[in-house]
């Protein structure tokens, strides 16, 4: 994740603090919530993963094939300072797929390659978002009271949910053109030459003004509304269409 000349040691001091921070002012309710959060964190980060290395093979790249992350066995892409953040902080990260752009095919130019294969990891997890929607909407729909107000109806619906919200969370943070989120490799290709060159050598700073963002919490206000209007567009319209049926 982190690159250029930062010192992650000062980098993981700060992220251990919030982890360390995080657990001490977690209560038993939201012990229990992290519990039925944990399934969605990992199937969210494993396809995220994953789509960056298929993309990135499509292309002619084996780097990612060559390191075992064509599969969806998440001890392959979890990264444990990624994983537990994201479980404890809200916002963490995968371990990040590999890629070798010299290596795409040649009717793919580099930087339209790096971008493709950066656009796969939200791109699938907006996907799982709306098919999770979607499994939800049906449980919602024909489910029956008795499961939905049962022990095991409450439970699917948490976890369902957790997927939906996770996914599109996930998708969304990833979209913020700041190095090392994947939007910086995708929106970089818009920009003209000399901007792009300005961005790349000046890397380390946007890499503190993420962490500022992201420890001081002004990530989660940015783009908590944006997931919640997401969350409840996507669950209304698909609602919509099976009343229609």
């Amino acid at each position: 994740m982190f690159g250029f000349n930062i010192d992650r040691r000062f980098i993981y001091i700060l992220l251990g603090a919030l982890i360390l921070m995080s657990i001490i002012n977690f209560s038993q309710a939201q012990f229990i919530g992290l519990l039925l959060t944990l399934p969605a964190v990992i199937i969210a980060i494993t396809f995220h993963e994953y789509a960056h290395a298929f993309v990135a093979d499509k292309l002619g790249d084996d780097t990612p094939r060559m390191q075992g992350r064509l599969n969806l066995n998440p001890m392959s892409h979890l990264d444990p300072v990624g994983f537990v953040l994201l479980m404890f902080a809200g916002f963490g990260w995968g371990r990040p797929v590999e890629i070798n752009p010299r290596n795409f095919n040649r009717n793919v130019s580099m930087n339209k390659g790096e971008a493709l294969v950066s656009l796969a990891g939200p791109l699938m997890n907006f996907i799982l978002a709306i098919v999770s929607a979607i499994i939800l909407a049906s449980v919602y729909m024909f489910g029956g009271a008795s499961f939905l107000v049962s022990t095991a109806g409450s439970i699917v619906l948490i976890l369902l949910q957790e997927l939906v919200l996770i996914n599109i969370g996930l998708g969304v943070f990833n979209l913020i053109p700041l190095p090392p989120l994947d939007g910086s490799k995708i929106f970089i290709n818009f920009f003209p030459y000399n901007a792009r060159r300005w961005i790349i050598e000046h890397g380390p700073i946007f890499y503190y003004i993420f962490l500022a963002i992201w420890i001081t919490g002004l990530a989660g206000v940015i783009i908590s509304p944006v997931i919640n209007l997401l969350y409840k567009g996507l669950m209304s319209g698909i609602l919509a269409i099976f009343r229609l049926f």
